[in-house]
């Protein structure tokens, strides 16, 4: 019998001399977190081998570097191998306390050294509270206190906590620029992350003063990057000195300014040595223009510009150099861009990566290249912006792979996002009680680019009688639909819907059902034409008022009295269930960066139903929507998207005897049109007090958004809505607010009257693992009239500005 066993790390060896002998069995005494199969393969040694001490030193070696182990050791006795193992504690939890929401601290605890199911070491866990240290000092706080506890739950098993008593913030009081004479504190501090404290830094556009140290370092340059973007190209600033008080967390921040010359531009030279492009049209492109300040941002969007021109013509490895000629006795400065255009670049293949859902083929017919097209950095912009405005994806990076001096592949990276959406809708009213609506969507159905949705809208009501209908209020509708943008992977598309209702609306209880198909073609790749047809079938009954029944009976019809009038209807006929039929030809355009949140680009969309194809509804109805995005940080260094949109419609009627549906007129008020107003709730009335709504409507909206948490995707806007409604009157009546509805859509016919709605408010905005929701608090409604319904509060998820 012998034994053999390595003890770490004092590191001694107890041997003795043995005899080649036969192994006849192998077993593994104490192993728990490794397999047998495992240990035999670490060691080499099997049944039937002989027994060798240098094998035995090598495997018992092998096998304590596996990191699981205390101690290792081995005996031999008549042909029996056995190897002994004492394993190493093993980590059953590991919990942070004191800090952070769940979400903040599942996110540390991928950041550090240890997890559960680790072995336990103590080198490990102290690494781990460096760590979270590190993460807490980098967040802003200062003088925090970590104990580690490590509890024994069971043989051999730690549950290891991490208590955090947190530190403070350290704010900067004061901010001390030695130095500055030619720009404001406020113009030296914008692009710096640390700045001083203003009063009442807590609110929204205000400096907290919070110290950001991991950003401190970088502030200097910052300051300096300001100062060459007002013309001081010499401008040096120093290192910033730090002086904190640790009794209080307070701290004054220091930087020493040399501002130099301010330089103006003396004149702009374009020298390139192939002019694919004419100097004169590329100076146009120029943001730098002759007789202003230099600004170093304008000469890097410059080069930028001058690039994407020549690479246009297919030089996609064109450089860009500029010089500056300084003239400092009268600080000016005369820019020289130097262009090297290369040779002309072909595509050699263009490949697609992190599709793990997606079929290629949706990807490339979305790329404006292909294998042996000319290169176009225009093109690849393009092509970029047409897969985010796909939505199926969370990024999107096309890289250029260098092949040789005139080829190079395009390496097309995506990452899917959830292309399922849910889309909900939620707000509470005196009349309509709780109202929830949503739609459950698909816009990547099994990665093959088609879309189908359903949607469904649910009203609770009031619960109360209104006008003799219980109830009131209460509404069900619901729609299937189904849509192939790229119809056999073509430039053509198509769709299908279905769709039912019934609603008890403010005045009447409407049912209605159809369906629609429609066909397009994607003309460019921002812009769509379509043609659609739809057929509907509408009953509208249970009237709150009788008189409402005018609107669908004839005039040999008393449907009511009011005062000591009978009310009869209005038509020749009686339509009990009137049919539209309609063909609807179509135009869309959109050129944005991302299908939720755009920053740039427009959208804008026009179409003209024509009702008559057969059915009771004879009109034309017009409607164009509009949207205009821009991005303030590209020239003012502030996440702030500028949001512009705009809708308006009419419809045109041929004759007064021409039937038209109630519910087929205008009505304000909503989160699509003015927020802050319950939706469909504004309205003009007739001369029996019934609401009848309008024959035209346009309203716009104007909304700044900045950007409160880039990692979180967490947006905060102020927006200003302001909509009009057009109706007409009766001619040669007193009462101009008193809406002739048999005159709606008949141009040159009665008196045309406006009626206007506003309302401003705030809206959060953030991109949440359950999909984009934005919280809409509405502040002030302007020209509220008798018979409006407002809300305080409205969210949406899953919709799009």
């Amino acid at each position: 019998m012998f034994l053999k066993r390595f003890i770490f790390p004092i590191g001694f060896i107890v041997c003795y001399n043995i005899n080649a002998e036969e192994i006849k069995s192998i077993k593994y005494d104490g192993l728990v977190y490794m397999s047998d199969l495992l240990a035999q393969e670490v060691t080499g040694i099997k049944k039937g081998d002989n027994l060798e001490e240098k094998k035995i030193d090598s495997a018992i070696l092998a096998l304590y570097n596996q990191g699981y182990f205390k101690d290792v050791y081995a005996t031999f006795d008549k042909g029996n191998l056995v190897f002994h193992f004492i394993e190493k504690p093993r980590v059953a939890s590991l919990e942070i306390k004191g800090y952070g929401t769940e979400q903040e601290r599942e996110t540390i605890y991928k950041q550090l050294a240890i997890k559960k199911g680790d072995v336990f070491d103590e080198q490990k866990l102290q690494k781990a509270k460096e760590t979270l240290q590190t993460i807490l000092e980098i967040q802003g706080y200062y003088g925090t206190t970590i104990q580690t506890t490590q509890d024994e739950i069971g043989d051999n098993v730690y549950a290891i906590t991490l208590d955090v008593n947190r530190g403070d913030n350290i704010y900067i009081t004061r901010a001390f620029y030695d130095g500055r004479k030619s720009l404001s504190v406020k113009q030296v501090e914008s692009l710096s992350a640390n700045k001083e404290k203003q009063f009442m830094g807590w609110l929204w556009g205000r400096n907290d003063g919070k110290l950001r140290l991991q950003e401190l370092e970088f502030d200097n340059k910052r300051i300096q990057d300001v100062y060459m973007r007002h013309g001081f190209l010499d401008a040096n600033v120093s290192s910033p000195y730090l002086d904190t008080n640790f009794s209080n967390y307070t701290a004054n921040l220091y930087f020493k300014i040399d501002e130099g010359i301010q330089y103006k531009i003396s004149d702009i030279d374009i020298q390139i040595d192939n002019e694919v492009e004419s100097i004169a049209k590329l100076k146009k492109l120029l943001k730098s223009k002759k007789n202003k300040y230099i600004n170093i941002e304008e000469l890097r969007m410059d080069m930028q510009l001058l690039k994407q021109a020549v690479a246009d013509y297919g030089y996609a490895f064109a450089m860009v150099n500029p010089d500056l000629d300084k003239d400092e006795a009268n600080g000016s400065v005369k820019i020289i861009y130097h262009i090297q255009v290369g040779q002309k670049v072909k595509i050699n293949d263009v490949i697609v990566t992190g599709n793990t859902r997606t079929a290629d083929r949706i990807i490339r017919r979305e790329i404006l290249l292909a294998p042996n097209d000319t290169y176009s950095l225009t093109k690849i912009m393009a092509s970029e912006n047409a897969l985010r405005r796909l939505g199926f994806f969370e990024n999107v990076k096309i890289d250029q792979k260098r092949l040789s001096e005139n080829t190079m592949d395009l390496v097309v990276n995506v990452s899917e996002g959830r292309t399922g959406e849910l889309q909900f809708g939620m707000g509470y009213g005196s009349y309509g009680g709780l109202m929830i609506n949503g739609t459950i969507s698909e816009r990547n159905l099994f990665g093959t680019g088609q879309s189908g949705s359903i949607y469904a809208n649910i009203s609770t009501g009031s619960g109360l009688t209104y006008y003799g209908i219980k109830n009131a209020g209460k509404s069900y509708s619901g729609s299937i639909s189904l849509t192939n943008p790229r119809l056999f992977d073509s430039y053509y598309s198509s769709s299908i819907n279905l769709y039912a209702t019934y609603s008890v609306s403010y005045n009447y209880i409407q049912q209605s059902g159809g369906f629609g198909i429609s066909v397009g073609k994607l003309l460019t790749n921002t812009l769509r034409a379509n043609i659609g047809y739809d057929f509907n079938v509408l009953k509208t009954s249970n009237f709150t008022s009788p008189l409402y029944e005018r609107y669908y009976a004839s005039k040999d019809r008393v449907v009511g009295t009011y005062g000591n009038y009978s009310i009869t209807g209005l038509w020749d006929k009686e339509y009990a269930l009137p049919i539209t039929s309609s063909i609807t030809p179509s135009l869309s355009f959109d050129n944005t960066d991302d299908y939720y949140f755009p920053k740039r680009g427009f959208i804008a969309s026009a179409y003209a139903q024509f009702n008559g194809i057969g059915g009771d509804v004879y009109n034309t109805k017009v409607y164009a929507k509009f949207a205009a995005y821009t991005y303030f940080k590209d020239y003012i260094g502030l996440d702030l998207i500028g949001r512009y949109k705009a809708q308006g419609g009419y419809f045109f009627r041929y004759d007064k005897e021409s039937f038209l549906p109630i519910n087929n007129t205008f009505y304000m008020g909503g989160v699509t049109t003015i927020r802050g107003f319950r939706s469909g709730s504004i309205s003009p009335r007739d001369e029996l007090g019934l609401w009848v709504g309008g024959d035209g409507m346009f309203t716009n909206s104007v909304e700044l958004s900045y950007g409160l948490l880039e990692s979180a995707k967490m947006r905060i806007s102020a927006y200003f809505d302001y909509g009009l409604l057009h109706y007409r009157t009766y001619s040669g009546v007193a009462d101009k607010n008193i809406a002739n509805f048999k005159d709606f859509g008949i141009v040159g016919s009665g008196n045309n009257m406006i009626t206007w709605r506003a309302a401003t408010g705030v809206a959060l905005e953030w991109v949440s693992p359950m999909g984009p929701i934005v919280l809409v608090f509405p502040i002030k409604v302007f020209n509220e009239q008798a018979g409006d319904y407002t809300s305080s509060f409205e969210f949406t998820l899953g919709t799009r500005f």
